[in-house]
């Protein structure tokens, strides 16, 4: 039993007591016998070698996903990108001061809205990828209008992103005062976490069931050759690989954070400075390292040929302006056989908001 505790008569009502104590803790700037590191959130000085390594890792997929995106145009796919490292670079940063001081809540408050929002920017960018692969390979076969997919999922992922911001806002504003409130703020941020789960679960059974249709197809005859030579290419056997593994990274982290979040603010799990190292740190730095690497504008070039002509389209409806390499031309015609040649995908650009 807290110490605190011994003030109050007996019968007193524990959220009563509970909110004196969380009140008492708040007012802690610094590590001392009335204020102990175990009291903190964290529980624990957080590693600075290990947060250094997390920052400066984010920091090198923040500027290769920059470099690589702005060169070959992928403007929405990098942009998603690069905010999730930013994020990820803020988060982590802020972990430093930490190590000295658990106590300090600037750092502690930034840390903890920029790493529990920055994997949801990142998986806009995995949600892009799907309907350019359906566009480039056959978009017949997607069950969904492939030029629906980020209408859908993103709105969704926005919701989510919506949900954990408004969580933390509230934990934050009413750490103070009310610490019912601080537990709505935290039930907001599990709910925004889990329905990201739900989502990165759709989004997975959508393309699982996208590919199993596509491998039968390419095995047909009536397999397009443009789609088979793209579908037995290094480079974007690559590109799905590294997005698929970004997938389950990012999947991973959300399904660890909805089970730190459930026991409360300063539970056993969220003390647990090696499974946040694993579970959070790895689980989401790897996706943004394959992310930023292997770059749609090198490994599929027919998506960053989507994304370049919408900046540049012409004065003619349908006429295309795109910068692709000239050993990407053969690929090129492989998107654009596919995309007119279904009943309801008439031109790559022509009427289509293209992200």
């Amino acid at each position: 039993m807290d110490q605190i505790e011994q003030w109050f008569p007996p019968g007193t009502d524990p959220d009563v007591i509970q909110e004196a104590i969380s009140k008492y803790y708040y007012s802690c700037t610094e590590v001392t016998p009335t204020c102990p590191v175990e009291r903190t959130t964290l529980g624990y000085y957080p590693n600075r070698g290990i947060n250094i390594f997390f920052a400066i890792g984010y920091f090198a997929a923040l500027v290769t996903a920059l470099v690589l995106g702005l060169r070959t145009k992928t403007w929405s796919y990098t942009a998603f990108v690069a905010a999730g490292c930013a994020l990820e670079v803020a988060g982590y940063s802020a972990r430093i001061p930490l190590s000295d001081n658990p106590w300090n809540k600037h750092a502690f408050e930034t840390q903890i809205v920029a790493i529990i929002l920055a994997p949801t920017l990142v998986c806009i960018s995995i949600y892009l990828t799907l309907k350019h692969v359906c566009l480039a390979l056959n978009p017949t076969l997607s069950r969904i209008r492939p030029h629906l997919y980020p209408f859908i999922f993103l709105p969704l992922d926005v919701s989510c992103l919506l949900l954990q911001a408004i969580g933390g806002a509230l934990a934050a504003s009413a750490a103070l005062t009310n610490l019912r409130m601080v537990q709505h703020g935290n039930r907001c941020i599990i709910a925004g976490i889990v329905l990201q789960v739900v989502v990165l679960g759709f989004f997975g059974t959508t393309a699982g069931d996208y590919f199993v249709r596509l491998k039968k197809w390419i095995k047909s005859d009536q397999a397009d050759p443009e789609a088979v030579e793209l579908w037995k290419s290094k480079k974007f056997r690559m590109f799905v690989y590294a997005v698929a593994g970004a997938y389950s990274g990012i999947l991973i982290r959300c399904i660890y954070r909805i089970a730190e979040m459930a026991g409360g603010w300063g539970n056993h799990i969220m003390q647990d400075e090696p499974s946040f190292i694993v579970l959070e740190g790895f689980m989401v730095l790897i996706p943004c390292i394959l992310l930023a690497t292997f770059a749609p504008g090198y490994l599929f070039p027919q998506m960053a040929a989507r994304m370049s002509a919408h900046k540049g389209k012409g004065t003619r409806d349908g006429e295309e302006k795109q910068t692709v390499s000239p050993s990407a031309e053969s690929e090129k015609s492989g998107l654009q056989h596919h995309t007119t040649t279904s009943g309801d995908e008439a031109s790559p650009v022509q009427g289509d908001v293209d992200i």
